[in-house]
């Protein structure tokens, strides 16, 4: 299964290769690292030389913006009834991956399908809050968010003023994700769906190490305890290289299968289209679960 998303207005990737990869965030056009872009590019697509700024690696790691004409420090970019913060960071990312618009579709069909006005959500490694939003905005009537860096934890905090969300139930917590899972389970706590997209390696606030290739499994079971006993959905996603399409699917029927039966899992990759040649770019993989 592929989940390909082509619903975006207000972003493009308008071609792409030899590692990089020319996107339109609205009016804005930047010019991105890309390791999946191996092919060659097309260097008479003309905004390849009109970015208006291309990120730069250094050897050193990390990397700069390069800008060629000033841009406002953030802009608001649509999908759909969404609105969302762009941002260029120093980490070349600009506050949202676009491929995940595929799963705030299916997040909101899922709450709002449901027919229920008790869906409680929990997003972990929750980034800046998109799907945060989407959930919100379906319907839930409880959101935690949480995430290990305060910075996108505050950011995600202005992205649901954006969609006007102040006074819907949304629980911003600044927190090492396994440890929050811990102690919500001894608390009897219970989520109706799970959302976490955990980065390959990463820190939590206190210098935890993660490293989803080891810790992945353990993470799953240790939510397994805080899923009510008729859970909406489990949704993972995962941009480690080390697990294919179906080493999560496994992974998934294995843990959560044997726990629900009755439920499906579908793996496979998010891509997002290229405007020129008719190409698309492969963007990690997710999984969902759901009945």
């Amino acid at each position: 299964m592929e989940f390909l998303n082509t619903r975006w207005k207000e972003y493009e990737i308008l071609d792409a290769g030899e590692k990089e990869k020319l996107e339109r965030w609205d009016n804005v056009i930047l010019r991105r690292p890309d390791p999946q872009c191996l092919w060659p590019k097309d260097e008479s697509v003309k905004e390849w030389n009109r970015a208006d700024a291309v990120y730069h690696r250094s050897n050193k790691g990390g990397g700069t913006w390069e800008y060629k004409k000033k841009l406002p420090e953030f802009w608001t970019i649509h999908y759909g009834e969404i609105q969302l913060k762009v941002s260029p960071t120093g980490f070349k990312h600009t506050g949202i991956f676009p491929e995940q618009a595929a799963n705030w579709d299916w997040v909101m069909g899922k709450i709002r399908e449901s027919g229920r006005d008790d869906i409680t959500v929990l997003n972990l490694f929750a980034y800046t809050g998109a799907a945060t939003v989407a959930a919100s905005l379906a319907g839930a009537k409880e959101v935690v968010h949480v995430d290990a860096a305060k910075g996108m934890v505050q950011w995600a905090k202005e992205n649901a003023e954006l969609n006007h969300l102040q006074d819907r139930k949304i629980r911003f917590i600044v927190d090492d994700v396994n440890k929050f899972v811990a102690r919500e389970a001894r608390r009897g706590r219970k989520y109706d769906a799970i959302i976490m997209d955990p980065p390959s390696y990463g820190r939590g606030p206190n210098g935890e190490m993660w490293k989803l290739e080891e810790q992945l499994p353990d993470l799953i079971d240790s939510c397994m305890e805080i899923l009510s006993d008729d859970p909406l959905f489990f949704l993972v996603n995962s941009y480690t290289t080390g697990y294919t399409s179906g080493s999560l699917k496994n992974l998934m029927k294995l843990t959560l299968g044997k726990r629900y039966p009755g439920y499906r899992t579908e793996v496979g990759p998010l891509q997002l289209p290229i405007s020129h040649d008719d190409l698309v770019l492969p963007c990690g993989i997710t999984g969902r679960f759901a009945k």
